[in-house]
């Protein structure tokens, strides 16, 4: 089920991967350990997972694949609010916002999906 052309979710999620990445080093960088390898971990699976629906074996096998990027979306929304809140911890608002319009593009997608297997 592979689909090569251009991909909004595929290259929003990548690049968010790097804005991710980027804002954990910073973590890092302030000693904030945990926060940074549980954001690290949420924040570059989006991607992953989206990448993998793209070579899904149905479009069951598609669904689940973004169901699981957006549990992760989910997470990662979690732990940028966490930061955002938090004293001392640099500010997660632009990413909060890149990581609500990748999940509102995910629930799109999804939903679509499911409506053309009915």
């Amino acid at each position: 089920m592979r689909n090569d052309k251009d991909n909004i979710i595929v290259k929003k999620s990548f690049d968010f991967a790097l804005k991710i990445i980027h804002f954990c080093e910073l973590l890092e960088s302030q000693k904030k350990i945990i926060i940074a390898r549980q954001l690290m971990r949420a924040g570059t699976s989006i991607g992953a997972n989206v990448k993998e629906a793209q070579n899904a074996e149905s479009k069951a096998d598609f669904v689940h694949k973004l169901k699981l990027a957006a549990k992760e979306a989910d997470e990662t929304a979690y732990w940028l609010e966490l930061c955002q809140a938090a004293e001392n911890y640099p500010d997660s608002r632009t990413l909060q916002i890149d990581c609500n319009e990748l999940l509102l593009i995910l629930s799109k997608i999804i939903s679509s999906a499911k409506k053309n297997t009915k």
